[in-house]
């Protein structure tokens, strides 16, 4: 069972919230709603949620500056906020789970199911770099945060080659011969890579670092060569956007 914490200033949010999460996750338990962050810290660390669902923007406190009370983060967040896209890109790249409201159902269970299946929170790391992204702290934050089955593997970016969708997993191909297992879909890393530039989706099933191919050959969709020697399908769809970045 999975013990929760709903924090938003807003009560229809609140009571929605709850709703939802009785209909679609059975396996969680509210164990309290907060209506601020202001007082928050003290009650959880009184009643030690495994998990917190925290609203970005509220009064007197912000959902990161509740953050920023704690040494050490004994529990994992999903953040919830309307659309703010410089909050999204820093919890994006912080590999940290979102919820955009109104928030919807599929998007909620998902959320839930995958901090279930990891059964792992979040390292410090992943805090400090969100919080050093919203403070517009950039330097030496190219690394990004890999979900994996044993926790997370930060990797900086430039070290992948491409990435290989094998359903809900994605395999990323290193310049050091490494293969990483990412417990994400292939979509969900394309969206937490989107901000480096160097990386292009060229097919359903491969991403690639533009900066790693050696050599395109022309085909109904073709294929790239990579700095290792591999070769990576691109797609009849993508062909033209890849020539073009090329």
């Amino acid at each position: 069972m999975i013990k929760a914490i709903i924090i938003d200033d807003e009560l229809h949010c609140r009571v929605t919230l709850s709703l939802l999460l009785k209909e679609n996750c059975p396996e969680l338990v509210v164990l309290e709603q907060l209506n601020s962050a202001e007082h928050a810290a003290e009650t959880i660390r009184k009643l030690k949620p495994d998990l917190i669902f925290l609203d970005i923007e509220m009064p007197v406190m912000s959902g990161f500056s509740l953050l920023e009370e704690f040494s050490e983060i004994g529990f994992a967040v999903i953040f919830t906020t309307g659309f703010d896209k410089y909050a999204i890109k820093a919890i994006r790249f912080s590999a940290l789970d979102y919820l955009l409201k109104p928030i919807d159902p599929d998007e909620l269970k998902n959320a839930v199911h995958k901090i279930a299946r990891l059964r792992q929170l979040p390292e410090p790391d992943h805090y400090k770099m969100l919080l050093k992204q919203l403070q517009g702290i950039k330097a030496g934050l190219q690394k990004v945060a890999v979900p994996t089955a044993e926790g997370y593997e930060l990797i900086a970016a430039e070290q992948v080659l491409y990435l290989e969708a094998n359903n809900t997993y994605t395999y990323l191909q290193l310049k050091n011969g490494l293969r990483i297992i990412a417990c994400r879909t292939l979509k969900e890393m394309e969206e937490q890579l989107q901000d480096f530039p160097f990386f292009l989706r060229v097919h359903n099933s491969y991403m690639v670092n533009l900066n790693e191919a050696t050599r395109y050959v022309r085909g109904e969709g073709g294929y790239l060569v990579m700095t290792n020697g591999s070769t990576v399908s691109v797609s009849r769809s993508r062909k033209e956007e890849l020539l073009n970045r090329l």
